[in-house]
């Protein structure tokens, strides 16, 4: 089987990336590593992580940068860049992850693809009850979620989406795998993006624009996002502009990527 890095993004919500971390030890396949990659959380994170080090199955490693603002292509960049293994999958923080998670991603992994999975909401009212029982088990039925067919694992059901050429607004980065060497070839993130938009769709559109598929998961590799406030999207229309540049010319290549990091 192909090996795997998981990487994690998380930015001072400790309470949630506990849960998401429980999920990880749920896999019924896991991955080979597991890299936080955290746009400048304080203590009460790194403690954590530090008390789920003791035990985890597998190697935890702890990517952090100082807080300057939103950085999470930075961040996510540089935990690439230390990622061990060839195949990279990527969930949020706030994501807990489905027991069949890493097993569904890694089942479709294949050359010139990248996939992207479903996410289910867990709703605000049900917050109390989730970390109250520090809840990582959902299915359709479970109380607390909407978007509830999202929720259905059936990987029988899933082989009627096939790769498609064109981008889909149904992707979502935090849920997404693809090669390292793939995105290396786009040179990752485009860390011109700061603030909440866009650096993830980007750099899916740049997968296309280099050749790749876009592989959708649906019935399978799925995530349940717990509910937050939205973040600021002040720097939205910049974000949007960058974009929209892309996209008018099939840009591959972004200039400040993930490059400076590999010889580290």
């Amino acid at each position: 089987m192909i090996k795997s890095s998981l990487i994690i993004s998380t930015y001072n919500w400790p309470e949630a990336l506990e849960l998401v971390l429980n999920s990880v030890k749920a896999q019924l396949v896991l991955p080979n590593e597991v890299l936080i990659a955290d746009d400048g959380s304080g203590e009460a994170t790194k403690k954590m992580l530090a008390e789920f080090k003791s035990d985890f199955p597998v190697p935890l490693i702890h990517v952090w940068h100082e807080d300057t603002g939103f950085k999470k292509a930075v961040i996510l960049n540089k935990a690439v860049a230390k990622a061990k293994n060839d195949y990279i999958i990527q969930a949020d923080g706030d994501c807990i992850l489905h027991p069949n998670f890493v097993a569904d991603h890694l089942s479709l992994a294949k050359p010139g693809h990248y996939l992207f999975g479903s996410r289910v909401n867990i709703q605000k009212y049900f917050l109390d009850d989730l970390f109250a029982a520090k809840k990582t088990k959902f299915s359709a039925l479970s109380k607390g979620i909407k978007k509830r067919t999202r929720a259905i694992h059936f990987p029988a059901l899933s082989t009627l989406y096939k790769p498609k050429s064109k981008f889909s607004k149904k992707f979502r980065g935090c849920n997404t795998s693809y090669f390292k060497s793939d995105f290396i070839k786009v040179n990752g993130y485009n860390e011109e993006f700061e603030g909440w938009g866009r650096e993830d769709s980007e750099l899916a559109i740049r997968f296309h624009n280099v050749g790749l598929l876009g592989h959708r998961l649906r019935y399978k590799g799925i995530v349940f996002h717990i509910y937050h406030h939205e973040k600021s999207k002040s720097r939205l229309e910049i974000n949007n502009d960058i974009e929209q540049h892309t996209i008018n010319n099939k840009v591959v290549w972004c200039v400040n990527g993930i490059d400076k990091y590999l010889d580290e």
